[in-house]
C-alpha cells in the first residue's frame, strides 16, 4: 500500500493553481455552535444520550455506508472526510471510497488523483489490479483512501453490458472489507449506475441534507431509489440517518427547513447538525480534515459527535 505526498505546485513540469492554507485559530465560529445549555439542539428535540463508543479488541468486518444525495453541494464529500477522521479518533479503522469521477474526495485529502495510474476504476473494471495496490494512505492515521479521477466516468457506460453490473462495487470491495471497521463511499451527485452500485454494496445510507428548501424536494426521489434497491438488490440496506448540513441558526429559513425535516423524518435525523462555517473551505485547501486542521473548532466537535451517533446506530 503506497502513501502519496500532498501535491505540490508543480507536477511533471506543469504549473498548478495553488492557495496557501491559512493556519486555523482556536477562536473559531463558536457563535454558531449548536450546543444549547438547555439540552435542546437545533433539531428542536431534546438531545438523546449517546454512549461512549466501546473499545475494540479487533478490526473488521467493516460496516459500509454510502454517503448519498443526488443534489450537489450539500456536503457529501466534506462529511465523508470529516466523519471518517472522527471515527479514527474512537479507534476505528476507516476506508474512504471516492466514487465520484470528479475526484473531490481525493483532492480534499491532498491526493493528486489525476496523476495516478491506478484508481478505483481499474479495480472496478477488473483490469488485473489488486485492490490493495490501489489503496493509498492519508494524513490521518488508520484512515485510507480508494482514489478516483475522471477515468471513473467511463465505468458507467462500460458496466451497462456487464452481467451483475449493479454489484460491481460489492465484488470489488469484498477482499478488503475485513481489514476495516467502516467503509464510507462518497457518491456522485446523481442516481445513476455508480450510485446504485454504492447502494447495492452498502449496509446503510447517510444522507447529507442542506438546510435549504430545494434540498428537501429531492430527498423523496432518493428515498424512492433506496426503497427500490432494497427490494431488488440489497435487502439489508437501511437509512442510517439524515444529516442536516449548512445550517445557519440566525436565519428563519434554516430553522423552518430544519423543523420540516424533523417533522418528515423523525428519529432518522441525527441530533448532530453541521453549521455553516468558513473552516470547511479552508480544510479543502489544506488537504486535511477539520479534526486535525482546527481540532477545537465547532465543526470538529460536531463531526466527533456525529461519529458517536453513527457508531451507536
Amino acid at each position: 500500500m503506497s502513501t502519496l505526498p500532498p501535491p505540490g505546485v508543480r507536477h511533471g513540469g506543469t504549473v498548478e493553481l495553488s492557495i496557501a492554507p491559512r493556519a486555523a485559530s482556536d477562536a473559531d465560529d463558536d457563535l454558531l455552535d449548536d450546543v444549547s445549555s438547555t439540552g435542546t439542539g437545533p433539531t428542536g428535540r431534546p438531545r438523546r444520550h449517546i454512549p461512549e463508543p466501546p473499545l475494540l479488541d479487533r478490526h473488521g468486518p467493516a460496516r459500509v455506508l454510502a454517503v448519498c444525495n443526488q443534489k450537489g453541494g450539500v456536503g457529501k464529500t466534506t462529511s465523508t472526510i470529516n466523519l471518517g477522521a472522527a471515527l479514527t479518533e474512537f479507534g476505528r479503522r476507516v476506508l474512504l471510497v471516492d466514487f465520484d469521477p470528479q475526484g473531490a474526495l481525493s483532492v480534499g485529502l491532498g491526493i493528486p488523483a489525476h496523476q495516478l495510474d491506478r484508481t478505483i476504476y481499474n479495480a472496478l473494471m477488473g483490469q488485473g489490479v489488486e485492490l490493495r495496490d490501489v489503496v493509498v494512505g492519508t494524513c490521518v492515521e488508520n484512515m485510507d483512501l480508494l482514489p478516483s479521477n475522471i477515468d471513473l466516468s467511463a465505468a458507467e457506460v462500460q458496466l451497462v453490458s456487464e452481467v451483475g453490473r449493479e454489484h460491481a462495487l460489492l465484488r470489488t470491495l469484498r477482499p478488503i472489507v475485513a481489514d476495516y471497521d467502516f467503509v464510507l463511499v462518497d457518491c456522485q451527485p446523481s442516481l445513476g449506475l455508480l450510485t446504485v452500485n454504492a447502494l447495492a454494496a452498502a449496509d446503510g445510507v447517510l444522507i447529507p441534507l442542506e438546510c435549504e428548501f430545494f434540498s428537501l424536494r429531492g430527498v423523496a426521489l432518493l428515498i424512492d431509489t433506496i426503497d427500490k434497491v432494497r427490494e431488488r438488490l440489497n435487502p439489508k440496506l437501511d437509512i442510517t440517518g439524515i444529516l442536516a448540513t449548512m445550517f445557519d441558526p440566525r436565519t428563519l429559513h434554516s430553522r423552518e427547513v430544519m423543523a420540516r425535516v424533523v417533522e418528515a423524518f423523525g428519529e432518522t435525523v441525527f441530533d448532530t447538525v453541521i453549521n455553516r462555517t468558513v473552516r470547511f473551505p479552508e480544510t479543502t485547501v489544506a488537504g486535511e480534515p477539520i479534526t486535525t486542521w482546527a481540532p477545537r473548532s465547532a465543526g470538529a466537535r460536531a463531526y466527533r459527535q456525529l461519529a458517536r451517533e453513527v457508531i451507536a446506530r
